[in-house]
């Protein structure tokens, strides 16, 4: 055989021969420019011999890159260079923020910023809220904070970004800076699919948070700080902070600390109007249109019910004033966020002027006032955290949330704004998501509080499975089982509402923090009527795979049955969304575009193979729409098919769905016998002098 041009041909290397030293050998990365003949012989034994040599070079060849152990890095250590914070004043004096908040077409706050400095400061640490109250997560949008600069004495100076707490700015500071400037814009999403839109052409919600940065090392309440922002013309603000100064368009605060900055968020707008509710409670109102701001005296009247049961439940207020932020409105981002003396809401734009259709929703404003008590006063141990930076823990949200979630449907009950049907179909709702949800299995009430700060509020592929912050709802029923407890162990003279005085009505008209402990709450209990109430939260909130939460229920005089027809709050919330659920008889949530958004784990269109995403285009060979669904799976009862073409991306699939148990929905019933008020009767009644008990439910026929 020939060899290649200019190439030397390889030596044959026979038995015996001397290897030629590998560390000579030219590598050249993994080729090894080596070639090796062996000429076996007929030899038996030379033949043994010949593989052994194989073998000897095939593994001399290779020594090189047979290595002892795999390379193994050493962690670099991570920097600390964020100062923990103390309980000591900011030495560098009063910060002023002053934002330009006029460009409404585009969407943008235009921010300065200026931070004194004590003498012989060399370098500065600011930071980005990230670990934001009421939100129990790490929700700062730092990603819309652009454009960011920093000048001192007239010259841009140097700063960078920390590398591990990313919404750190260290700042250096040349000899003899007393003060910096910082300038920034913060972008409001122009579109949901960016986040939550704050400014449109007639509103904003101007969050102190999203729009300021604060020196590391302090208290945040140790952080003094003067606010001034500029507003369009003609348009009028609210919030708590105190203090106001205008002139023209420009709208100046007394100065406050950065705390109470922070929890003082503005609403404001070109349409606006306020209504005295007593108590030194006002609600604030922005709209889209002035006629959205019809509201009647008598739908007034319901709001200012809802301040007097507010006060007459906890025995106290803690605030000097309060101020409900509402926008009616379709065009700014929805919200309900929780703040010691304000609160941030959004309702749909007829709110008012369609007030009945509405009425589904008109829990949000009482939930929200009564975190005045439960969340903001009262806050749980680990919730509270001197600034920004440090993390939070929701071990105790089921304390904070659960029992607002329930203090919430309570006061929309006694002051009018809900019926009381509309509440027990509430509390439906809850009872019958839990009687089935897979997720309960595996997963605990307690360990929902980290939620927030995992998930995010981000949609799950199958969250009947996973859960999501089920302390708000899971937690409501067991405060509601703890009342019934209550009024059932003292024969009626005690219920939730001596709980409540002792545990909110404390020090009235202290708006600081009161923090709690398991502990407390379980020594509260306690002095109301003496009980196993540690063992009574343990069980419910530690354990999973327990039992349907329906003992208040129970207890209160009701049961949880099912019907055909959804009760007036899930045929209301339906109505408006325009979609349709029909989680408990084949378990999938469908949109107004036949888009399945929610499918229950183990259920029988979860067994059938349709998933979230997918689309129905047909029901047994017609046209889908919403009631040739529920009057095919009512059909199949009695055994006719239940046959689905779903699309899926490009395929298209027919499957057959097996269920006969008709359509379901949850609803509680009067159980009690006779005509008197039963305990969940006597819960939802009002505290008013002279106001009417709401009549018991009627019981079903023949009972």
């Amino acid at each position: 055989m020939g060899v290649q041009r200019g190439r030397r041909a390889p030596t044959p290397l026979r038995l015996g021969s001397k290897l030629p030293s590998l560390t000579a050998l030219p590598h050249r990365g993994w080729e090894l420019p080596l070639r090796v003949r062996i000429f076996p012989g007929k030899n038996p034994a030379m033949n043994k011999a010949t593989g052994s040599l194989l073998s000897a070079v095939a593994l001399a060849l290779a020594a090189p890159f047979i290595l002892a152990a795999n390379s193994a890095p050493t962690a670099v250590p991570l920097s600390r260079d964020v100062p923990d914070a103390v309980d000591v004043p900011y030495p560098g004096g009063t910060l002023a923020l002053d934002i330009d908040a006029t460009d409404v077409t585009r969407g943008v706050y235009r921010v300065t910023e200026t931070i004194p400095v004590a003498a012989g400061t060399t370098k500065l640490t600011l930071l980005f809220p990230q670990w934001l109250p009421g939100t129990h997560g790490p929700r700062g949008t730092l990603s819309e904070l652009v454009a960011v600069t920093f000048e001192a004495g007239g010259k841009t100076l140097e700063w960078k970004r920390d590398p591990v707490e990313v919404n750190a700015f260290h700042i250096t500071l040349p000899a003899g800076t007393r003060e910096v400037t910082a300038k920034f814009i913060h972008t409001s999403p122009l579109q949901t699919a960016e986040g939550r839109i704050t400014m449109t052409p007639a509103m904003l919600n101007l969050q102190w948070e999203k729009m300021s940065l604060y020196p590391a090392g302090h208290y945040v309440r140790q952080i003094r700080i003067k606010p001034t922002v500029k507003l369009p013309q003609g348009w009028t603000a609210a919030t708590a902070l105190d203090g106001l100064a205008q002139s023209g368009a420009s709208w100046s605060w007394a100065e406050t600390n950065y705390e109470t900055l922070v929890d003082s968020p503005i609403f404001a707008g070109a349409n606006f109007r306020k209504w005295d509710l007593g108590s030194r409670v006002t609600l604030n109102v922005v709209a889209d249109k002035p006629p959205q701001l019809a509201a009647t005296p008598e739908q007034i009247g319901l709001y200012r019910n809802m301040v007097t049961e507010a006060r007459l439940a906890f025995g106290a207020n803690h605030f000097d004033h309060y101020e409900l932020l509402l926008a009616v409105s379709d065009k700014i981002g929805g919200i309900g966020l929780e703040h010691h003396r304000s609160s941030e809401n959004q309702l749909e734009p007829d709110s008012f002027t369609a007030w009945d259709k509405n009425e589904f929703d008109r829990g949000l404003l009482p939930h929200e006032y009564s975190h005045s008590w439960s969340g903001k006063f009262r806050r749980p141990a680990r919730l509270w955290t001197p600034d920004y930076r440090q993390p939070m823990q929701g071990d105790l949200l089921w304390a904070y949330e659960g029992q607002d979630q329930f203090w919430g449907l309570v006061i929309a009950a006694r002051s009018g704004l809900q019926s009381k049907d509309m509440v027990l179909g509430q509390f439906a709702n809850y009872a019958g998501n839990y009687s089935v949800l897979p997720g309960r299995q595996w997963r605990s009430v307690e360990d929902t509080g980290s939620d927030p700060v995992f998930a995010g509020r981000k949609p799950k592929p199958y969250a009947s499975l996973s859960r999501g912050e089920d302390y708000y709802t899971e937690g409501a029923l067991i405060w509601l089982e703890a009342d019934q407890l209550i009024r059932q162990r003292t024969g009626g003279k005690k219920s939730i509402d001596d709980f409540a005085k002792l545990f909110f009505g404390m020090r009235d008209g202290d708006w600081g923090e009161l923090t709690f402990e398991l502990a407390d709450v379980v020594a509260t209990l306690d002095q109301v009527t003496p009980y196993d109430w540690q063992g009574f939260l343990d069980t419910r909130l530690n354990h999973p795979a327990q039992p349907a939460p329906l003992g208040g229920i129970t207890a209160g005089g009701y049961r949880l049955v099912w019907k055909d027809e959804p009760n007036p709050y899930d045929k209301a919330r339906m109505t408006d969304s325009k979609g349709l659920s029909l989680t408990y008889s084949i378990g999938l949530t469908i949109d107004k575009d036949a888009k399945v958004t929610a499918t229950q784990w183990d259920s029988p269109g979860f067994n059938a193979g349709i998933v979230p995403g997918a689309k129905i285009l047909a029901v047994n060979g017609v046209t889908y729409d919403m009631d040739a669904i529920k009057a095919a799976i009512t059909a199949a009862k009695d055994g006719a098919p239940l046959v689905l073409l779903i699309q899926r991306g490009d395929r298209f699939e027919s499957v057959t769905v097996t269920w006969r148990g008709g359509l379901r929905y949850p609803w509680l019933e009067r159980a009690a016998p006779g005509k008197a008020p039963a305990g969940l009767d006597l819960l939802l009644a009002p505290r008013r002098p002279n106001a009417k008990l709401p009549k018991p439910a009627k019981p079903p026929a023949g009972k």
